[in-house]
């Protein structure tokens, strides 16, 4: 199938430090092009893959599961350690759970965490009724463009398939208990108004992770997907100064793929 416009990944060569940066559950690279775009133009070396069913339809996506996704961001990790000396992990939403466990299980290969608006658990009680659901109804309403402000939209789908959702159900349990092995210093930006992923997920994984170096940000003015609402430039410019913090040896501006 061909991919959503947009929707396509992003990696830029730069210099010896890199980021790894992971999308959310039904969404894309679009929601996070403009952090990586940001990041690359300060010289890092950056890989946005497209996660395994998302960018393309929503029936592709029912067809994958937890471990495709992780896969793909665990391919792309071990690319940038082969190519940077130090390597970050982030993420929004979804994208926030596979760059923990990215932390968890690569230790030292790991330098530092971001996550914006991580999610931790599928909310409320249509969630237990998933494992059963899923073989009855296909598919529910999308949960993409929760975004305060006017005119964005996110690439994403406007459906969301119970398969998949089953799956990230069980994904988010698998990373709730690795938590604790996340040692690495964290950078954690939440919306104070957030219609897809409550506070609660962030509360709890700031309880739950071992690291010591921690920063908790608020982002007043944003909704879910604050990459592209109006706290984005915090987010770019937070997000680099705790890289730069960490690995100071930010290299060169290299060439950009994937537009």
């Amino acid at each position: 199938m061909p991919v959503l416009p947009g929707a396509e990944p992003y990696r830029h060569e730069g210099g010896e430090v890199g980021v790894l940066l992971c999308h959310g559950f039904t969404g894309s690279p679009q929601s996070l092009r403009p952090w990586a775009r940001y990041l690359a133009g300060r010289g890092l070396t950056v890989s946005l893959p497209l996660l395994p069913g998302h960018g393309t339809r929503w029936e592709d996506m029912a067809l994958t599961g937890w471990p495709d996704w992780y896969a793909e961001v665990d391919r792309e990790l071990r690319a940038l350690r082969a190519r940077c000396s130090r390597v970050f992990v982030a993420g929004l939403s979804m994208g926030g759970a596979l760059a923990l466990r990215l932390a968890a299980k690569h230790g030292e290969g790991v330098e530092g965490v971001i996550v914006v608006n991580p999610a931790n658990k599928v909310h409320g009680l249509s969630a237990y009724a998933l494992p059963v659901a899923r073989h009855v109804v296909r598919s529910t309403k999308g949960i993409v463009s929760d975004i305060a402000a006017p005119g964005r939209v996110e690439t994403g789908y406007e459906r969301v398939p119970l398969h998949a959702a089953h799956s990230l159900r069980i994904f988010f349990r698998q990373v709730d208990g690795e938590l604790p092995q996340v040692t690495q210093p964290l950078l954690l930006l939440r919306s104070v108004e957030d219609h897809v992923v409550p506070g609660a997920d962030s509360a709890r994984i700031l309880s739950r992770v071992s690291s010591t170096d921690v920063t908790e940000i608020l982002l007043e003015q944003s909704y879910h997907v604050a990459t592209l609402d109006h706290d984005a430039d915090r987010i770019f410019e937070e997000s680099y100064a705790f890289i730069a913090r960490i690995a100071p040896s930010v290299g060169k501006e290299g060439t950009a793929v994937g537009g």
